[in-house]
């Protein structure tokens, strides 16, 4: 069995759209020959792959699993087209960058501001989420390439590390007493913890150490930002773990301090992550060069 690509594609849209007149519009056909490509695709797989109704069209069982696969390919084959347009040259292009708000904030600003005035005519998009989410829409083609936490272990993906960072506690002046005490674990817990969001790395690798040593760490307040983890540690709402380089400027003023514990915070690691042995545009090797 042999169909034509084009068959494919107007069925990815009628599915898309659930409308034959608007996969016709998208497409720049007739409805009459979307009508006709969808029969010669039935035809040909003997079966029925749509259900026809007053609203439109829907996916039949056997249509489903068709659909799975050329939804795939579909998006396979649209980023190979804008991969392509933007290897051209780096007089136009985009470049498509997922990352968390502390990193992008903290670590990746000073990259874009550079590269941008090297190559003023590239356009960015930048892609806020957690580390899942930026997983899966590098996975889909919906960006380039995503900076987040290390490890990374996925087949698909190719993760190159940039950067290391330490994790810390850090209090405020409500907490002085504790300026030059070096607390264990168990004392630690006696005060109010303040965490990021749970499905964050650093979440779970500080959860991950207190468990190593037998401990269960229960926030009394758990917020979805590294400015919130500051700003309430600054108020005296409790004790913070951030990462230190994101508060060095609180910590050299003093609005901060970082506590002190008698076992090691192990550091993190940062990676610059694309899809594995899938072509990259010039903007996105650039960019790479630029931040090793």
């Amino acid at each position: 069995m042999n169909n034509n690509y084009e068959l494919y594609k107007v069925f990815y849209w009628a599915a898309k759209t659930g409308s034959l007149t608007q996969a016709a519009k998208v497409l720049y056909l007739t409805q009459p020959s979307v009508s006709h490509a969808i029969k010669q695709l039935e035809d040909s797989f003997g079966m029925t792959l749509f259900y026809r109704n007053s609203k439109g069209v829907m996916l039949t069982q056997e249509g489903e699993v068709l659909y799975s696969y050329i939804e795939k390919s579909q998006i396979l084959i649209s980023l190979a087209e804008k991969q392509m347009a933007a290897l051209k040259n780096l007089d136009s292009g985009e470049l498509r960058i997922g990352g968390s708000d502390s990193l992008f904030k903290h670590y990746i600003l000073h990259y874009l501001e550079s590269f941008h005035k090297q190559y003023p005519a590239i356009r960015l998009h930048l892609n806020h989420g957690t580390t899942p989410e930026i997983i899966a829409l590098l996975k889909e083609g919906e960006i380039d390439l995503g900076v987040v936490r290390m490890p990374i272990a996925d087949p698909l993906l190719e993760v190159k590390e940039s950067l290391q960072l330490q994790d810390c506690f850090v209090a405020g002046s409500l907490y002085s007493e504790l300026q030059h005490v070096v607390l264990s674990l168990d004392m630690l817990l006696q005060y109010p913890l303040i965490l990021f969001s749970r499905n964050s790395r650093a979440r779970m690798a500080i959860t991950e150490l207190f468990q190593s040593y037998g401990y269960q760490l229960k926030p009394e307040i758990e917020v979805g930002s590294v400015d919130l983890l500051i700003e309430l540690a600054r108020k005296g709402l409790g004790i913070s773990y951030v990462t230190r380089e994101f508060v060095s400027k609180e910590l050299e003023e003093g609005t901060l301090f970082e506590i002190q514990l008698d076992v090691p915070i192990p550091p993190s690691h940062v990676g610059i992550m694309i899809m594995r042995n899938m072509p990259v545009s010039n903007a996105v090797n650039k960019f790479i060069e630029l931040v090793h």
